[in-house]
């Protein structure tokens, strides 16, 4: 899931100011480490913070298993590293850990200053390839080797949200890798990254349409179609040019918030094609019940499908 366009945590404009500010910021982009037993809480607080990425590795020397199709595991103890741009307040970000993990202040997190080339290098030395379903995989890098069965996703590390780590996106491409997208037409509604337009198109949807508001995401979901060779096939615009297409499709797939799914709910309709599939997701299990009355009717919904407190919908016209 993408962040929300306004953080919950605050930021200070780099705007030449004090130069005591300055100096203690340091230069580069910030990075913060954590160890904790609650790592998808974490990893979904320093998203709203503002982080650019979000790293996770063993902190326990627990080692993980072949996961079974669809899982994204993680390890008891959890390592996340997290980068930010160089004017986030690091005291803002942590007072917000502490104050939501359950370790509280005794939560230990180490700042650093990296330099911009570094951190895609700190990225992958962590980054692992993530399996859904029988035949998805997402892979973090060029250099990591595509399986020899399933259909394999690239995605090297970019500033905007999407990498199949999180559990609203992890449910989305779960759907996918079970759905029957052959010859179908696909809408991707806040695509971030684009990784769930893409990977559709590589599991044999015919065409597919990725739209966000934000300038980085168009141009990091363009990016990564032309590295995964489906650039000819996604059309990528904002929503006031995806009103001007006119058109239907057989599935869109809508991660982003609650409250924007709900309002969005009579412009999905509208634009589902009879028999399609709307899936929905970026909202916590407690905003089910608002989101789904929203779209039902016209809509028949399947069972939820949940993650770490987050969940799935997926409805029929």
């Amino acid at each position: 899931m993408r962040r929300a366009e306004t953080s919950n945590c605050e930021r200070t404009a780099n705007n030449g100011g004090s130069k005591t500010a300055a100096a203690d910021r340091g230069g580069g982009l910030l990075q913060l480490t954590l160890v904790t037993a609650h790592p998808r809480l974490a990893e979904t607080l320093l998203e709203a913070c503002g982080a650019r990425a979000v790293t996770l590795s063993d902190a326990g020397d627990q080692p993980l298993l072949e996961p079974p199709p669809g899982a994204t595991p993680l390890w008891a103890i959890s390592r996340l590293t997290a980068l930010f741009d160089a004017d986030t307040q690091p005291e803002i970000v942590v007072g917000r850990l502490r104050a939501t993990l359950p370790e509280g202040d005794r939560l230990a997190v180490r700042r650093a200053r990296v330099a911009d080339d570094d951190w895609i290098d700190a990225w992958r030395a962590h980054a692992q390839p993530l399996r859904f379903g029988a035949r998805l995989w997402v892979l973090p890098d060029d250099d990591v080797p595509a399986p020899r069965r399933g259909t394999a996703v690239r995605l090297p590390p970019g500033l905007a949200f999407g990498a199949g780590t999180h559990p609203s996106t992890a449910l989305c491409l779960a759907w996918l890798a079970r759905a029957r997208l052959t010859g179908t037409t696909v809408l991707d509604y806040g695509c971030g990254s684009g990784i769930l337009a893409i990977a559709a198109l590589k599991l044999g949807a015919h065409a597919a349409v990725a739209v966000d508001r934000d300038p980085q995401a168009l141009t990091a979901a363009a990016d990564n179609a032309r590295r995964n060779g489906v650039a000819a096939r996604l059309a990528i615009c904002t929503p006031h040019g995806l009103r001007r297409r006119r058109r239907r499709y057989d599935v869109i797939l809508a991660n982003i918030l609650a409250r924007p799914l709900i309002e969005l709910a009579p412009r999905l309709i509208a634009q589902l094609a009879p028999g399609g599939w709307l899936v929905l997701a970026g909202l916590l299990e407690q905003q089910g019940d608002a989101v789904r009355a929203a779209y039902a009717p016209p809509l028949r919904f399947a069972r939820a499908a949940r993650r770490d407190g987050w969940l799935r919908l997926a409805g029929r016209g």
